[in-house]
């Protein structure tokens, strides 16, 4: 066998270097016809997680390991790269569904303001979604972020029985703060009843023990809990929100430019002022 030096010269084997038995690697994986080493491992949920073990690879070891071989590059592939893909889908899914029920909710009411009082109430879900996490211990996953879309559209459910009473009573010549106050009343039992029979329904995935089951008991927490502590607030900031916006209402329509005040006006001929309305 014979070498070729950089002069372009050929020189045998024998003269350039030296060969010795030995394990060698039986293929070379290239990306990008870079060299690559892929480094697997799978992880025990019980004592740790695959973001821990991956935090604690970038936080400790990559930077320690990559300063001594400046040649060397890192990147994390499988389940990361699919998490990454997962949620970066998640989140566009999110938008679209949050756009969806704006829309509905605006040709329901007709108002460009009232949806946004009855979607109040999803961050209040999300926010019990992942305090039911922490109260049984679960770490996020992706079935939990399903889990809180699909939360998304069931807390909204309660704040539309709500608002749409309240209309319905401000429709009929009753004055908004004792719609409201009667809307708190009448519909107290639908609202809860509600809310707790979405739960009693979950509850069964809760407690299952099953290792088929685990996966799935996330997504059910988020459910569970965000309608739960979605209705606890509803019940209390959806009047108030919605008197707020009566209170902006009335004082644009008196102090706005459309407000219809009577302009005084001289029409030809007449020697007192008319009013037109």
């Amino acid at each position: 066998m014979r070498i070729r030096t950089p002069t372009g010269a050929e020189v045998p084997f024998s003269f350039a270097g030296r060969a010795e038995f030995g394990r060698g690697r039986a293929t070379i994986q290239r990306i990008d016809r870079r060299r690559v080493l892929n480094v697997t491992a799978d992880v025990d949920p019980a004592i740790v997680t695959a973001n821990e073990v991956v935090g604690d690879l970038q936080a400790n070891v990559l930077p320690e390991l990559l300063a001594g071989y400046p040649g060397v590059d890192s990147s994390f592939a499988g389940e990361q790269e699919e998490q990454r893909r997962t949620f970066g889908g998640l989140v566009r899914a999110l938008a679209v569904a949050l756009l969806a029920i704006y829309a509905l909710l605006a040709i329901l009411f007709r108002s460009y303001l009232q949806p946004t009082i009855v979607m109040s109430a999803i961050p209040f879900g999300l926010i019990g979604a992942v305090l039911g996490h922490v109260v049984l211990g679960l770490n996020l996953t992706m079935l939990s972020l399903l889990g809180l879309i699909a939360l998304t559209g069931v807390v909204v459910n309660d704040s539309l029985i709500m608002v749409d009473f309240i209309n319905r009573r401000v429709a009929a010549g009753m004055e908004v703060q004792e719609a409201i106050r009667d809307a708190g009343a009448a519909r107290f039992r639908h609202i809860v009843l509600t809310s707790l029979t979405t739960f009693v329904g979950l509850l069964p995935l809760l407690l299952e023990q099953s290792f088929q089951a685990q996966f799935l008991v996330p997504m059910a927490v988020s459910l569970a809990f965000g309608v739960l502590f979605a209705t606890a607030i509803t019940l209390v900031l959806l009047p108030s929100l919605y008197a707020i916006l009566h209170d902006l209402r009335s004082r644009v329509a008196v102090h706005g430019r459309w407000s219809r005040k009577p302009t005084t006006i001289m029409l030809p001929g007449v020697t007192k002022p008319g009013t037109l309305k």
